[in-house]
């Protein structure tokens, strides 16, 4: 136990408790408002559902989801299967983890180490942040990971990750600005092998999804990793900011055309009430998400689980709601 001048230093939150924290905006926006929604309604009327439907995208789960979530309910409605307001709440946090659910996808399994992770997306994201915080997650769990700066556009982005490398004490390989980024790739490959490493988590340029040449440039990472390490890359990362919303959404779906996709990791997520573009990703996508991002230090990046996040959502608050 840390001592101080005051005694003993509090209790680091948990995993569930920290969740809790970064969704505190999105609850505050969605849960909490469905709750002032059906307080004291003793029946299900249009007027209501028009009401939830309004909140669900505002919260930013989409128009798309959020119509699909009220049809559900509105079928048991139909069907008396749902008369009571109060059931609403319970209803729709039903639906919301079947999405969720829905989208969960294995990793699959490496058969030739080491493990391959390419990380994308556009300037902005909190991508060379996220890859830092990442490494120390692995590393947490007795992994050795390797970094790769195959970012050449930008010396900046180098220094950067190397910054990360010494904060994580992970070896960095990396060219001169302008070199060639698969050329890169195939270098930390090799050395990965040669140092035995588990893991490679790979930088690359902040992409616009619009560019063409670059999602070109991509593939091409794409198709040297897996010429030196059978079914590489084994997960392809893309990197999304929760404060972007709707549009973090159609980034993921340009991406996911274009660079395979495989999950995202949502960062920034305890800064912004648009949480709920989580479920929008999911289950208009079909993507997992991997990872949250729920604040600025190097351990604050959580593995996502579907329950976990529901929960947290809609824990009942200690003033009673």
């Amino acid at each position: 136990m840390i001592q101080t001048l005051f005694g003993s230093a509090p209790p680091k939150p948990g995993l569930f408790e920290r969740l809790q924290q970064a969704v505190e905006k999105t609850r505050a926006g969605l849960v909490d408002r469905i709750e002032d929604l059906v307080q004291g309604k003793k029946e299900i009327d249009a007027e209501l559902l028009d009401e939830l439907e309004t909140t669900l995208i505002s919260a930013d789960v989409g128009v798309r989801t959020a119509t699909e979530v009220l049809e559900a309910v509105r079928e048991q409605v139909d069907r008396r299967e749902l008369n009571d307001a109060a059931g609403l709440k319970a209803c729709i946090r039903e639906r919301l983890l079947e999405i969720l659910k829905g989208a969960e996808r294995p990793v699959g399994a490496v058969s030739d180490e080491p493990e391959v992770i390419l990380v994308v997306g556009v300037n902005g994201t909190g991508k060379t942040t996220t890859i830092g915080k990442l490494a120390h997650h692995l590393q947490d769990g007795g992994k050795k990971v390797l970094l790769c700066a195959a970012d050449t556009f930008r010396a900046a982005a180098i220094e950067q990750l190397e910054i990360w490398g010494g904060r994580t004490a992970a070896d960095v390989i990396k060219q001169r600005p302008g070199a060639d980024p698969s050329a890169v790739v195939f270098d930390a490959l090799q050395a990965a092998r040669a140092r035995q490493a588990d893991y490679v988590i790979v930088d690359t340029a902040g992409r616009l999804h619009t560019k063409s040449n670059l999602m070109s440039e991509l593939e091409k990472m794409r198709r040297t990793a897996g010429r030196v390490i059978p079914g590489a890359p084994h997960e392809v990362l893309l990197v999304l900011d929760a404060t972007t919303g709707q549009n973090g959404l159609e980034q993921a779906r340009q991406f996911t055309s274009s660079a395979g996709v495989t999950g995202i990791v949502l960062a920034k997520l305890d800064g912004t009430a648009k949480g709920g573009v989580v479920i929008a990703i999911a289950r208009e996508l079909g993507l997992p998400i991997r990872y949250v991002g729920v604040g600025e230090k190097i351990d604050d990046l959580i593995r996502f689980d579907p329950e976990s996040f529901i929960e947290s959502l809609f824990k009942t608050s200690d003033t009673g709601r």
